[in-house]
This record gives C-alpha cells, sequence and structure tokens, in this order.
C-alpha cells in the first residue's frame, strides 16, 4: 500500500535550533535537481516587495513569506511536524500505534510544492509555497514537477498493493494518475468524501481533509494493507460508508467515496 497525501497550508512555526535541509539526505534524490530549482526561484520570488501578490497569499502572511529567505539555513524537523493542517490534526502521527509510525514511515508520502515528495520523517524546514503558484523564475509548479515526480511515485507503489490517492486538486495535477504506468493506475483509488443529507450527497471541503486524514491513520493502523481496490472498500466500509467506482477509461483511477451521512 502506498498513500499519497497534499501538504497543509499551514506549518508549523519554524524550529529554533537543528540542522538545515540537506537536498542529498531527503528520500528520492531524483528530484534533487528539481527541488533545488524550485528553492532558489521561490527564495528569488520572495525577496521582490511584490512577494505577496506572486505567491498568491494575504499580508498577514508577510512573516511566513519572508521566512522563506532563510531556507538555506533554516532549522529543520521531521515532516510529519512540519505540516500541521486539518488533515494532519486528524492523522494525528504522534499518537499513532508504534507499529503505525513504523508503516506510515514506509508507506506514506507527501506531495509538496517545494519539495516534490516526501516521506514523513524526511526533515526540512517550514515555507509558504502552493502547487498552484506560479514562480516567474520557474513557470508553474505542477508543471515543474510533472517532468519527474510521475516516475518517482510510480517507482514508489512498487509491483503489488493498492494506491490510496488522498491529494488535492493541484497536487494530482503534479502527476495525473495518467502519468503513472499502466499497472500503477489500476490499482489507484482516489479517494472522495461526500456529505449526505436527507438523501442529497455533495462534496466538502474542510470535512473531506478530516476524513481523509481518519481514513489514513485508520488504514496505518490495520495490521495487513488493502492489495486490491475492493479490499480497501471493504476495509474502509468496515469504518465508514463507503462505495467503489470503477476506472471511468483506461489510464484513469477508481475512486472510493467516503458517505458522511447527516440529519
Amino acid at each position: 500500500m502506498l498513500v499519497l497525501l497534499p501538504p497543509s497550508e499551514s506549518k508549523a512555526a519554524p524550529a529554533k535550533r537543528g540542522k538545515p535541509v540537506e537536498l542529498a539526505q531527503l528520500s528520492f534524490p531524483e528530484l534533487a535537481d528539481l527541488r533545488k530549482q524550485a528553492l532558489e526561484a521561490l527564495i528569488e520570488v520572495s525577496a521582490r516587495p511584490d512577494a505577496l501578490e506572486l505567491l498568491d497569499v494575504g499580508a498577514s502572511l508577510a512573516d511566513e513569506v519572508a521566512r522563506n529567505l532563510t531556507l538555506h539555513t533554516a532549522p529543520t524537523r521531521p515532516a510529519h511536524q512540519v505540516y500541521t493542517g486539518v488533515l494532519y490534526d486528524a492523522l494525528s502521527w504522534d499518537s499513532l500505534s508504534p507499529a503505525a509510525r513504523r508503516r506510515g514511515n514506509n508507506r506514506v508520502l507527501v506531495i509538496s510544492a517545494l519539495w516534490g515528495a516526501l516521506r514523513p520523517g524526511d526533515r526540512v524546514p517550514s515555507y509558504r509555497l502552493s502547487m498552484d503558484g506560479d514562480l516567474p523564475a520557474l513557470g508553474p509548479l505542477a508543471r515543474h514537477w510533472r517532468s519527474e515526480l510521475p516516475n518517482v511515485l510510480t517507482a514508489a507503489a512498487g509491483k503489488r498493493g493498492v494506491v490510496v490517492d488522498c491529494r488535492s486538486g493541484p497536487y494530482v495535477a503534479a502527476a495525473p494518475v495518467s502519468s503513472f504506468s499502466d499497472d500503477v493506475a489500476a490499482r489507484t483509488v482516489a479517494v472522495r468524501v461526500l456529505r449526505e443529507t436527507n438523501g442529497k450527497r455533495s462534496v466538502v471541503s474542510h470535512l473531506a481533509k478530516h476524513t481523509r486524514g481518519e481514513v489514513t491513520r485508520y488504514l496505518l493502523e490495520q495490521e495487513a494493507d488493502p492489495r486490491t481496490p475492493e479490499a480497501l472498500r471493504d476495509l474502509v466500509g468496515a469504518r465508514w460508508p463507503a462505495e467503489l467506482s470503477a476506472p471511468a477509461r483506461p489510464g484513469t483511477g477508481w475512486i472510493l467515496d467516503v458517505i458522511l451521512h447527516q440529519q
């Protein structure tokens, strides 16, 4: 099993001490050149007077953008401590059992606008950058990563086991399922969260993030991994109402709808 997560827009406050990021020590060294290019482009744009506009953030985040200037020297912490949004609160990494954390270190990948892909234990500094951004020196970030990230994710998926895709739209664009090998695409399942009220269903953003975090936690706490989309449906379905839809066409993935019933 491989679980693909988006990062969170919110990050932990910068660590007060620790070693700076070492690009060569991060997982997936084949992304090193792309990481260096993204890092330099982010530092360059963050120094500009129009940085907030170019990074599409408000004035309240000016301090976070300014901290981008120190990314080469800023202290780092494990990725699972850097990301602090709704999904990661629900995942609650530090409260996982030791066995679940071991599984997570091998089975979870965070897709990042700055780093491409990280394992939970990779040490990085806090930063401000979104995958739907467009850096003047680099262009659209999703396009930047699309040249190599699909190959990395295809290799990380291995030869068997389901790929649980919890990414949001901009992060899917950096490595669409259609860019995976046919074999991996055929066992990739996007997790969609629907709220059902009085028989009517709708997509919900905040609850979707929270539920995907809960689903990830639930999967990591299991002793055995689901090997097929159907097995994933059955496992998740033991905890939430869940419905599985087959790929609409070759090269697209399955969809697992997790249904939240509300009165």
